[in-house]
Order: C-alpha cells, then sequence, then structure tokens
C-alpha cells in the first residue's frame, strides 16, 4: 500500500462505453482508495482485436476519466499486467471474471502474487458486451 492507500489497476479498450464497463470501474473504486484505469490505445486494439475502435482514443480517454469512480487514466499499449505494475505500483488488478483460469491471466497472477498483487475477478456483465453491440451495429450497416 502507498501509505495507508490501496491502489487499483484495471485496464480495457473502452470502445462502445455500456453498464458492463461502469459496473468494472464501480467494483474496482470500491475495493481501493485510488482507481488507475489504462485505456488501450488504438494501435493496441487493431493489433489485438483485429479491427478498427469505433471511438477513438482520445475520445475514450476523456469518456473513462468523466467517470467518478476513476482517480487516473493511462494510455494501455500492451497487455501486460506486470509491466503496467512496474510502471504504476498499484496493489490490486481488476478484472471481469471472463479472463480468470486464462492460461495468460494465471501468469500475471503468479507473477504478481510475487510482488504483493491481489488479483480480484469481478463477475462479467453478461447482459451487454462490447462484442454484442459490435455485431449490432455490423447487421444494422449491413442492412442499409
Amino acid at each position: 500500500m502507498d501509505g495507508n492507500r490501496t491502489i487499483g489497476y484495471t485496464a480495457g479498450a473502452f470502445d462502445l462505453f455500456h453498464i458492463g464497463h461502469l459496473n468494472l470501474l464501480r467494483r474496482s473504486r470500491e475495493s481501493c482508495d485510488h482507481l488507475i484505469v489504462g485505456v488501450s490505445t488504438d494501435e493496441l486494439i487493431r493489433r489485438t482485436k483485429g479491427h478498427e475502435p469505433v471511438i477513438p482514443f482520445a475520445e475514450r480517454l476523456e469518456i473513462v476519466s468523466s467517470v467518478r469512480y476513476v482517480d487516473q487514466v493511462v494510455a494501455q499499449e500492451d497487455l501486460d499486467k506486470v509491466e503496467a505494475w512496474r510502471r504504476l505500483r498499484y496493489h490490486r488488478l481488476f478484472s471481469g471474471d471472463d479472463w480468470k483460469g486464462n492460461p495468460r491471466w494465471a501468469g500475471y497472477e503468479e507473477e504478481l502474487r510475487k510482488v504483493g498483487v491481489e488479483v480480484v475477478y469481478f463477475p462479467y456483465t453478461r447482459s451487454t458486451s462490447s462484442t454484442l453491440l459490435q455485431s449490432v451495429l455490423s447487421a444494422i450497416s449491413k442492412g442499409r
């Protein structure tokens, strides 16, 4: 902990911001004193998801930084949560439970445990997802 403050970190694309994103940010902030949020750059989204973001990076930064649960926003240029810890020195890493059991996340858990970081998984909001919103938008645009 930073003095008596617990610093938390979560990250994502936050493209097509929806209730699942808000739930993650709210739950994360309830579990720490200072929440840092990494917002994926456009390049990272292209590289990892294989498509262009709908909302440009600068706008996604502004949206996320405007959420009352967020204390600090940083650019997420890669997915490496251990490297993010080296830069930000957070105490808790937050994610949706859809990543629990994923081999990459198991590796993060193992490495971060060595430096005293707790990985916390929150229930994934199943009713809405960016993938679902993307597919609806795609269907609408094809129907024109």
